[in-house]
């Protein structure tokens, strides 16, 4: 096959030869765009007729999301489903006339009523000899492209009613007994989860509470966990969480271990620390760059015996395995622990889940639970390096800009919940790599790989790498790192500003395509327009900058009517709330390094979302800092004591430096809803009443 990678030139040798264009979307990790090119484009006769017939591009959707995103909404439109592999056949214009998904190679094919050569040949006789038919397909799908790409006009900011409704709608579909929301597939969907602990805080709802709690004890649980090698595999096929698609994303750790250092704030409970920082090993361990940055993905399959592909090999295990890997005795508490059966779930292989009653387990092996707990702790080790010797799962090992950005955030968070250094150690390499190898001219890039810069980065690239360095700053309190945040900031309302509000998610310089996407929607990732609102406010608050306020305000209002009919949108809504609260405004001055580790262990332990955090050393740091946050100005360490400044709304309270009267003023919050009987809110602008 002759592919193109995209950009003009194929669209130009289309025009000048009078040929349609084959467009193929997927990505390294996707099952069955492996298989059609197995199938499809490594046989001769089809590869020789798309040659001949044909301008073939090839495009991976995680370097191009643009291009995905576009045409992916064209797969919908046409067939009224999508997914990869995504096939088009477009125009000269770059316009679709016809999409679909797999297809396999020929006609009759894994049950598949019609194959891709008949589809080539067919299509291509329509193209050249029914020029009407393809325009009337092109005008009509064009013009529903560009209505969705343009999406429904803003209005005023909307009010904490918005953020109620979106609670309430997860609520009627939580599942009570397993955790997450809705059945089998079932996603973790982690911005979902952070809306909740934001909400439960501000309106005092348990239920809130008890969905997150329930959700994280029940996907460390189950098999969408890697109980031996740490981290979670893409999404469970099943309603308990048991047996998962066993890819595993960069993008899907990075933010669930986020959840569980929330959900540690949140509830206090260690084994959710444990699994965050076993997530984040996993990511240092085994994706991680020898130049700072993390690798994308790892494949669902894996060679088995004789080499033929399985998926989940890698991570399945059956008694006999158990046994040779650690001996009868460890074996017997391992295989009841993890339950392992010699039918499994898997064609004989057992995906290895925490038991639901450990206690009974226990008793059936006539052992005392911490007993068996230390014996499962050593067995995992034993157990993680008899699987190093099996053949792995494919590895993408493409670093992508936004991805990182999610994970240099996960690191940095780390750090500061857990009191682990180390964590913000790696963090900052990766952030040193995004800012020193990914960046050219000011601007990031999508993609690296193996020392090749990939095509210009997106609206999620800027977005992403901007909220880690935000959150990079406020665990190594460097100012060299709000300063990086806020000029990739500038470079977002330079190059990709919607003038309506909101960000397109291509520059206006990036290639021409159709319609320029304005993303509306957290999905697997959450929307580059969320991440940026949130962005903005949190400059607005450490730079005391009023335009950064009325910009994330335009952004709110953009997607107002989003935010107000759903929950579609739960990472702007958290920003949503985080606008309509009155942020802590958090100093602590240190008169010298490492004097303020009380207060420091105080606001660790306190879940407060809704703030902005500076810890300063009087001397050349205070100044250095002071420089980019106005809010240390006059501040000192009072008494030669590390000293705790908190204001909220313009207001503070009296400086202290006893840890238990701090923790006091983080807790306080402001209600989301006013107290029975008292005055409606209204809906209002930023920093309104």
């Amino acid at each position: 096959m002759s592919w193109y990678a995209g950009g003009d030139a194929p669209f130009e040798r289309a025009r000048r030869e009078g040929k349609p264009v084959f467009l193929s979307i997927g990505y390294s990790t996707c099952h069955w765009c492996h298989v059609m090119e197995v199938e499809s484009f490594e046989d001769e006769e089809i590869a020789r007729y798309l040659n001949e017939h044909y301008v073939a591009i090839k495009v991976d959707r995680e370097e191009r999301p643009g291009i995905d995103a576009l045409y992916m909404k064209a797969v919908l439109v046409m067939t009224g489903q999508a997914g990869w592999p995504a096939t088009l056949f477009l125009t000269p214009s770059r316009e679709p006339f016809f999409a679909g998904t797999y297809f396999p190679a020929r006609d009759g094919d894994r049950k598949g009523a019609t194959g891709l050569l008949t589809a080539l040949r067919a299509l291509h006789e329509i193209y050249t000899q029914r020029k009407e038919r393809v325009a009337e397909a092109t005008g009509d799908v064009v013009k529903r492209l560009r209505a969705l790409a343009k999406g429904a006009e803003g209005g005023a900011l909307p009010g904490p009613e918005a953020i109620v409704q979106a609670a309430s709608r997860l609520a009627a579909r939580f599942d009570t007994v397993n955790g997450g929301f809705e059945s089998a597939p079932k996603f973790p969907r982690p911005t979902a989860l952070s809306l909740l602990a934001r909400y439960q805080r501000r309106a005092r709802d348990a239920r809130a509470a008890g969905m997150v709690e329930r959700t994280l004890a029940a996907m460390a649980a189950g098999g969408i966990h890697d109980h031996v090698g740490g981290g979670f595999h893409r999404y469970s096929t099943d309603e308990r969480w048991l047996v998962p698609h066993f890819e595993k994303m960069l993008y899907d750790n990075a933010q669930l271990a986020v959840a569980y250092l929330e959900g540690f704030q949140l509830t206090g409970r260690e084994d959710f620390a444990r699994v965050a920082r076993e997530t984040l090993g996993y990511l240092e361990r085994e994706m991680s760059d020898p130049a700072g940055g993390f690798y994308s993905a790892t494949d669902a399959d894996s060679p088995g015996p004789g080499g033929k592909e399985e998926e989940g090999r890698f991570f399945t295990w059956t008694p006999g395995e158990m046994r040779e890997a650690l001996g009868s005795d460890a074996a017997r508490a391992a295989i009841a622990w993890f339950g392992v059966t010699k039918k499994g779930q898997l064609g004989g292989r057992s995906v290895l889940h925490d038991p639901q009653d450990p206690g009974a387990v226990a008793r059936s092996l006539h052992m005392p639970l911490p007993e068996l707990r230390s014996r499962i702790e050593a067995a995992r080790a034993s157990l993680y390096r008899a699987r190093a010797r099996r053949p792995p799962p494919a590895r993408d090992d493409k670093i992508v800009a936004a991805w990182n950005g999610l994970a240099v955030s996960a690191f940095a968070r780390a750090s500061e919940v857990l009191a682990e250094p180390r964590f913000a150690t790696r963090a900052v390499r990766a952030a040193e790599f995004l800012v020193g190898r990914m960046r050219i001219g000011g601007r990031l890039l999508r993609s690296w790989r193996d020392g090749v810069p990939g095509k210009p980065g997106t609206l999620d690239d800027h977005a992403f790498v901007a909220q880690g360095l935000l959150d990079l700053f406020e665990a190594t309190h460097d100012p060299r790192w709000l300063a990086e945040a806020a000029s990739l900031q500038r470079v977002l309302d330079e190059h990709f500003a919607h003038t309506g509000g909101g960000y397109f998610l291509t520059a206006d310089d990036d290639e021409a395509l159709l319609a320029r996407e304005r993303p509306s929607y957290d999905g697997a990732e959450p929307s580059g327009n969320s991440v940026a609102a949130m962005n903005l406010l949190r400059l607005a608050e450490f730079r005391s900058d009023e335009s950064a306020r009325r910009l994330a305000e335009k952004v709110l209002g953009a997607f107002a009517p989003q935010l107000r009919s759903g929950d579609s949108m739960p990472a702007m809504l958290s920003a949503l709330d985080y606008a309509l609260d009155h942020p802590l405004e958090v100093v602590v001055v240190a008169p010298a390094a490492g004097a303020a580790a009380a207060l420091e262990e105080a606001q660790r332990r306190v879940f407060v979302p809704n703030r902005i955090w500076v810890l300063a050393t009087e001397g050349e740091d205070l100044a250095a800092q002071a420089r980019l946050v106005p809010l240390l100005e006059g501040k000192r360490a009072l008494g030669g004591k590390a000293t705790a400044y908190v204001c909220r709304g313009r207001t503070c309270d009296l400086p202290t430096a006893d840890p238990r009267v701090f923790a006091a003023q983080l807790a306080r919050f402001e209600p989301l809803l006013p107290a029975a009987g008292g005055p409606p809110r209204k809906e209002r602008t930023l920093r309104g009443d």
